[in-house]
């Protein structure tokens, strides 16, 4: 049995060693940065109020970090197990309002090593690692905030809840289970309604700038998330299929994290669930894990739409909460030990077969010489021309790779459009793709590094 007076040393333990072994082990087997950070750092370096597929925070966080610690590949990695651990963390606080007991805290941290995304996926700092600490941080102060009615609390769940929005869109399925819960089960009183609507003030002001780059840039972003959908696709199959499709994949994520519930659960004892015995605790906790998804699905059940495994990455951050306090008098503790050697065979496991993969298999992003075609094309660059460069364009694997591994870090650009004109002289600009068609219509220096081209244009 697990001592009590250990349990808060075993929860810094744990979040120590996920954040060394999840740091170590991409550090010394990826030769490059995996392709959705090195997406995040092509827009970092050329920062905006949003780009033609996500919102703009990511890239702000990773822009920051690349200030910080350069062009250091760990530090990437530690960024996204600094996300994980910040929602562990939360949760962690959270779940004191829930447990007495601080052995079903621990057990609701621990069995979230059963999902992949909260360890296997991580390395790939991307708009679903970021959203973790944010989505944690938004039902945290949600619930300080009705618990408390503090101005501080509201106005930290508005920020934090437009920095959700402004990772990825699906955020907004969080936001909606919340006002629904807000609207039908919280008793409201005058102080709290004008609270509510201070925090929705900030919740839209802390969106506007994008909300005016989506009008400008013709909602690209969003028309990029739909069309990731399917919903163009009018069979009245995909009302069937899809939503079908979503629930086995949902049902195979959880396979591990049931195998670990229930390994310490009690057959025996009858289950009965009283609703009305802490109502208000557990619709919060419905609203948080159950809601989100039970608005999803119906949404794929109407519109037929697709819905990615990745998008529903950070909505089990609670669930460890939410099936420790709903059966809680249903869990045996005696029975721990099985519960532990499933954890510790998770936790191990999960390192190690990212480890062989990363190792093994030799046609990954993560294999990508980023770094030797930087030297290179910085070489002929200086054997040309005499200016830094300041500009690379091209698409964000290609040409986001030169911009993170040149040591003069320019700025990415996808295509100049109608920004020619705002090149100056002593800006180097090298031109990234089909080597067949930059050979013929580069004006400089061209060169190719199979399977790309690469057309350079600066101050001889």
């Amino acid at each position: 049995m697990i001592l009590k007076k250990n349990i808060t040393k075993i929860f810094f333990l744990f979040l120590f060693f996920h954040l060394f072994l999840w740091v170590l082990v991409p550090s010394i087997s990826n030769t490059n940065l995996p392709l959705d950070t090195i997406e995040a750092l092509a827009w970092g370096s050329n920062l905006e109020w949003g780009y033609n597929k996500h919102p703009p925070f990511s890239a702000f966080v990773v822009e920051l970090f690349y200030l910080i610690f350069g062009p250091n590949d760990w530090a990437y990695y530690l960024l996204s197990q600094l996300c994980v651990l910040v929602s562990f963390f939360i949760i962690w606080k959270l779940s004191k309002d829930f447990f007495t007991n601080k052995i079903f805290s621990l057990l609701s941290l621990l069995i979230l090593e059963g999902f992949v995304f909260f360890n296997y996926t991580t390395p790939e700092f991307n708009v679903y690692v970021c959203q973790l600490p944010l989505k944690a941080l938004t039902v945290y102060f949600f619930w300080e905030s009705l618990k408390k009615n503090k101005l501080m609390n509201w106005f930290l769940l508005g920020i934090f809840s437009a920095l959700g929005i402004l990772t990825h869109y699906s955020f907004i399925f969080l936001i909606l289970s919340l006002l629904i819960f807000f609207i039908f089960f919280v008793s409201k009183t005058k102080k709290q309604i004008q609270y509510f609507l201070i925090f929705s003030f900030f919740f839209i002001f802390f969106l506007t700038p994008h909300l005016f780059w989506l009008f400008e840039n013709n909602l690209t972003t969003i028309f990029y998330a739909l069309n990731r959908t399917g919903i163009e696709n009018k069979s009245w199959l995909n009302h069937i299929y899809n939503p079908i499709i979503f629930t086995i994949k949902q049902i195979g994520m959880l396979s591990l994290f049931f195998l670990m519930f229930l390994s310490i659960f009690n057959f025996k004892k009858k289950t009965k669930i009283n609703i009305k015995q802490d109502s208000k605790k557990k619709l919060f906790l419905f609203s948080v894990n159950l809601l989100p998804i039970i608005i999803i699905f119906c949404v794929s059940l109407i519109s037929g739409a697709k819905i990615r495994t990745m998008w529903m990455s950070t909505f089990y951050l609670f669930f460890g909460i939410f099936f420790f306090y709903y059966f809680q008098h249903k869990i045996n503790l005696k029975k721990i030990k099985n519960f532990i050697y499933i954890f510790i065979f998770a936790f191990i496991f999960s390192p190690l077969t990212y480890l062989y993969i990363s190792t093994n298999n030799e046609f990954k992003r993560t294999d990508y010489p980023g770094k030797e075609i930087a030297r290179l094309v910085q070489n002929k660059w200086d054997d040309n021309f005499r200016n830094e460069i300041k500009i690379v364009i091209g698409d964000e694997w290609s040409a986001g790779n030169l911009s993170y591994h040149l040591s003069s870090r320019p700025v990415w650009v996808n295509d100049l459009k109608n920004k020619t004109s705002e090149i100056t002289n002593d800006q180097g600009v090298i031109y990234v793709g089909n080597p067949k068609v930059l050979k013929k219509i580069c004006p400089g220096t061209f060169g190719k590094i199979a399977p790309v081209g690469y057309c350079m244009i600066g101050q001889r």
